[in-house]
């Protein structure tokens, strides 16, 4: 594990945090208040994370098994920062500038992709949660900052107007952390006398969907999360039957107007596909350091001249997927600075940014599956076993690359507004 964490260091360049016993921290790439805050508070969590990486790896087998975050693990997660590091100042929270946030995700995904997606749901609802009513989110954040919350951004339910706010039914799927969440959220079509609402564009164009909050303990949990890769993040369905939701437990996702002044809590809908990325990274980065393990291990496989360290193929083909992997980050990095200046900016809006933002996350997303396929069959027969951790980045990664949010289908937006530019 300390391996994976130097060629980690190696992989990021100069943008690091500095080493536990240093008495300073390099500053993030960009800052708005306290420019330093940000970096000195993400190296305490890396450094956390260090120590805990050993454990997480040790238990990765029964992460798999059980399909879910074991609690324990969770709770030592939200002792050192991870699902508070994106909460607002307000509310005892870090509020992690989104570049230095992205470095915790990639490294925890680094260690075990589960792992990595489990923070990245967990600390980037705190980026949505301030679209609720102030008074449902003062309630939903009373008792601490480190609220976790599972979200499902498919209309997958009906909300009819009663007495007393609106009744709600529905199943939602993929709605990772949901064993561990405090607080759950869906989406839904809003109805009254059971005919859908209007929504902005009025009867030409979509019914009205409006995102509703509840506590944990009022939904169901469906056992279906039986899946090819990220089978530790829980993703379950969730149902709702007839429940009464008051009007204040309900938002506008993703446009609504956010009760929180900071950069961070202005555009969600632009940071889905760049988070995605740095979970993308982090396992890409966990596969490259597997097989360079392996190959430094002395292994020679059937039939081979040498053994892999001294083979010039597996030589090449390491540097060409260090490469591929070095690019990845790089793309995520730059990505992760634009969109967040545009935040300390107030510009971060607008469908070009928006687009921006997903071409480069399906990008990343498509790099990072061949690249770990390609760690994966240069493993060798010995990737195929389930101890192998190769095969389990494999299975991860094109879990991840499957999201809505990085399919191919949406670089058709990049590709039209590219032809609309005026040169």
């Amino acid at each position: 594990m300390q391996k994976l964490m130097k060629q980690s260091d190696a992989l990021h360049g100069p943008n690091r945090p500095a080493h536990r016993g240093h008495q300073t921290a390099t500053q993030p790439p960009s800052g708005k208040e306290s420019p330093g805050r940000s970096a000195v508070a993400a190296g305490r969590i890396l450094d956390a994370i260090r120590d805990l990486a050993p454990a997480v790896v040790a238990r990765a087998a029964e992460i798999e098994a059980e399909r879910r975050m074991p609690s324990d693990l969770i709770e030592k997660l939200r002792l050192i920062g991870v699902f508070r590091m994106f909460a607002p100042h307000s509310r005892g929270g870090l509020e992690l500038d989104l570049p230095w946030g992205m470095e915790v995700i990639s490294a925890l995904a680094r260690i075990d992709g589960s792992v990595g997606w489990t923070a990245m749901i967990g600390s980037s609802s705190a980026i949505i949660s301030p679209r609720l009513p102030r008074q449902t989110y003062d309630l939903m954040y009373q008792d601490k900052s480190d609220v976790i919350i599972a979200g499902v951004t498919t209309p997958g339910g009906t909300a009819e107007r009663v007495a007393g706010g609106w009744r709600v039914s529905g199943r939602w799927p993929f709605a990772s952390c949901c064993h561990n969440a405090d607080w759950m959220m869906a989406l839904c079509v809003m109805s009254e006398a059971g005919k859908p609402l209007f929504g902005p564009a009025g009867d030409a164009g979509p019914p009205l969907v409006r995102c509703v909050a509840l506590p944990a303990s009022a939904w169901q949990i469906e056992d279906t999360w039986h899946a090819s890769g990220l089978r530790g993040t829980g993703s379950h369905h969730i149902a709702l039957q007839n429940v009464l939701a008051p009007e204040t437990n309900f938002f506008d996702f993703p446009a609504g107007a956010s009760c929180e002044p900071g950069p961070l809590y202005q555009a969600w809908r632009h940071l889905q596909s760049v988070l995605l990325g740095a979970v993308c990274v982090g396992i890409a980065e966990g596969a490259l350091s597997d097989v360079t393990d392996l190959a430094r291990s002395g292994r020679q496989q059937l039939r081979a001249p040498a053994p892999m360290r001294d083979s010039e193929m597996v030589q090449a083909e390491l540097g060409r997927i260090e490469a591929d992997v070095r690019a990845a980050r790089a793309a995520m990095q730059v990505q992760a600075e634009s969109h967040w200046r545009h935040a300390l900016a107030d510009t971060l809006n607008g469908q070009a940014l928006y687009t921006h933002g997903i071409q480069t996350g399906i990008w990343i997303a498509t790099i990072c599956a061949s690249a770990a396929h390609a760690c994966f069959t240069l493993a060798g027969g010995a990737a195929v076993y389930e101890s192998s951790p190769l095969q389990r980045r494999l299975r991860d990664l094109q879990a991840a690359a499957q999201h809505a949010m990085v399919q191919q289908r949406h670089y058709a937006e990049a590709g039209r507004l590219l032809l609309e530019r005026v040169v």
